[in-house]
């Protein structure tokens, strides 16, 4: 997959001085199984709290719809998802959540967190 971490834009976080939470949830995101090359379907769901940039919705929904037909596993997707917003959005902490469809009886569920490294005092 060529790197769509382009296709999301960001706008200037409103208030900045405050921490507030931000949920974003795509509930029908589709991808497909690198081994059997079915179809997998889920809930993204994106949690964090923004430092001076926000996602914009039109973008994220352009974004996410990329893997529509990428080979890739649950794992990966995860935290491709959040390597790609924290690159783009240096939020104060994100976590990226799939939930997916039950495929041969079993469910699955990912989570992936960023937080910054705390700075140590002097």
């Amino acid at each position: 997959m060529s790197d769509c971490r382009e296709i999301l834009e960001t706008f200037a976080n409103p208030h900045v001085a405050r921490d507030y939470e931000i949920v974003h949830e795509q509930p029908e995101f589709t991808s497909v199984c690198p081994k059997t090359g079915q179809p997998d379907f889920g809930r993204i769901t994106i949690r964090y709290i923004a430092d001076r940039r926000c996602v914009e919705l039109k973008s994220l929904k352009l974004y996410l719809q990329s893997y529509r037909n990428e080979g890739v596993f649950y794992e990966d997707v995860v935290n491709r998802i959040l390597d790609d917003l924290v690159a783009t959005l240096r939020p104060r902490r994100m976590v990226v959540v799939g939930a997916f469809t039950p495929r041969g009886g079993l469910h699955s569920t990912i989570t992936a967190e960023y937080a910054p490294p705390r700075r140590r005092r002097r």
